[in-house]
């Protein structure tokens, strides 16, 4: 297989520095390259110090094998069946991860099983070169080398950097098909980084959006979540329904402006700090579609609600096996939102007033309130209720310790 001459910056050409890299990644690189091992780091670390950005992760590429990397470390455990990759536990469960540079594998060494994507059938040892190539975007494929403080580029991910354009490495018609989560990972990388998306990338999209329902729903759980964690799931899904990419990607998610909107206040929302939970993600997706179907007025009684939304949240989590705890408090944070909107003066208000999820149900009642600004005089009414309810005294809290499998009636 050829292999593209790289283009290499070396440290006076860039802007990295080893203070930004994490310590223990850095004792990670400098262990191999003592050894005689290729060290470097790779992928989105690269790219966003190259930004400016701080990464989230430092993971590493090494030509050293995944055998290799544990007889250097002893605080070293390798997982993986298709493809080992080297785990490196630090202080406080910190996790490096170091994996051998990789190939595409050649048509004879594909597996007779038709249904597996080939890119992710079996996975061989390469040279760098070869794993760039087998990675998503150019942006993705930058190396930074330990041995020289270079940055090593195969694919013009520098160059797309600096104009600001995201680029399928080879054919998006062919890449999408390997892997259809890349087409919602195309998405998420122009609205993070403000970037262009080539039009081959657009017209690959509208070809092989079906795909998505092919994706291990395991994957587009979390790159969903990744959406809320990066404070762009509402831009993000808003282009996905306008590539017609939502039902494939979240069936029975209603799509509409007021919903995406909802996202974009929860997007404000984790970008002042506060983390997003999961729980309370599912439960901004299906808010609109739950309120829509059992609005307060004429009365819901609180079985109907609690039944709708099981009937609306349940399908969401089975699929994506989502565990029974996240489901419930999803739930309740709708079942709440349902009896702030429709007002007060209803039987066990003190006991709702004093359940554990009911300030975080306000929180999310409150977001509503910023889209339909109609409902802003019940927050206000709630919120003072709230603040003047007594506190629960310590035998009632003791009684109900278990709340969790239980619902406010």
């Amino acid at each position: 297989m050829s292999e593209n001459k790289p283009t290499i910056l070396p440290r006076n050409q860039h802007c990295i520095s080893r203070k930004q890299i994490d310590t223990d990644s850095l004792k990670v690189l400098y262990r191999l390259h003592r050894h005689g091992y290729k060290a470097y780091l790779v992928g989105g670390s690269v790219r966003d110090l190259l930004l400016g950005r701080q990464p989230k992760d430092f993971d590493i590429g090494t030509d050293a094998t995944p055998n290799q990397v544990r007889k250097l470390f002893r605080n070293c455990f390798l997982v993986g069946r298709r493809f080992r990759l080297a785990h490196i536990r630090f202080a406080g469960n910190k996790l490096i991860e170091v994996a051998t540079f990789r190939r595409q594998p050649e048509e004879e060494e594909l597996p007779d099983d038709p249904e597996d994507h080939f890119h992710f059938v079996q996975n061989v040892f390469g040279s760098p070169g070869e794993d760039a190539a087998r990675r998503d975007f150019t942006i993705n494929a930058l190396f930074y080398n330990i041995a020289d403080f270079s940055v090593i580029d195969y694919l013009g991910g520098i160059k797309d950097l600096h104009e600001k354009r995201l680029r399928v490495i080879g054919n998006p018609q062919i890449r999408f098909v390997e892997d259809p989560v890349r087409m919602l990972r195309a998405i998420e990388f122009s609205a993070r980084l403000d970037f262009t998306i080539e039009a081959d990338i657009y017209t690959a999209i509208e070809k092989h959006k079906e795909l998505l329902e092919t994706a291990a729903p395991a994957r587009v759980r979390e790159e969903i979540m990744e959406l809320f964690r990066h404070k762009i799931a509402g831009p993000v899904l808003k282009l996905c329904r306008e590539l017609g990419m939502l039902p494939h990607l979240l069936a029975g998610y209603p799509g509409t402006d007021e919903s995406i909107a909802l996202l974009a206040t929860i997007d404000q929302r984790t970008a002042t700090g506060i983390p997003i939970e999961e729980s309370f993600a599912i439960a901004a997706l299906y808010l609109r579609l739950f309120m829509d179907s059992c609005p307060p007025l004429p009365k819901t009684t609180i079985t109907e609600a609690l039944h709708l939304a099981n009937e609306i949240i349940v399908p969401h989590c089975r699929y994506f096996s989502i565990s029974s705890g996240i489901r419930h408090q999803a739930r309740e944070l709708l079942i709440g939102c349902f009896r702030f909107a429709r007002g007060r003066g209803f039987r066990a208000e003190k006991r709702f007033l004093q359940h554990p999820l009911t300030p975080k149900s306000l929180e999310l009642f409150t977001l509503w309130s910023q889209v339909r600004p109609d409902l802003t005089p019940l927050v206000k009414n709630w919120s003072t209720a709230i603040k003047t309810s007594p506190a629960e005294s310590i035998s009632s809290r003791r009684r109900r310790k278990n709340y969790s499998h239980k619902t406010c009636a």
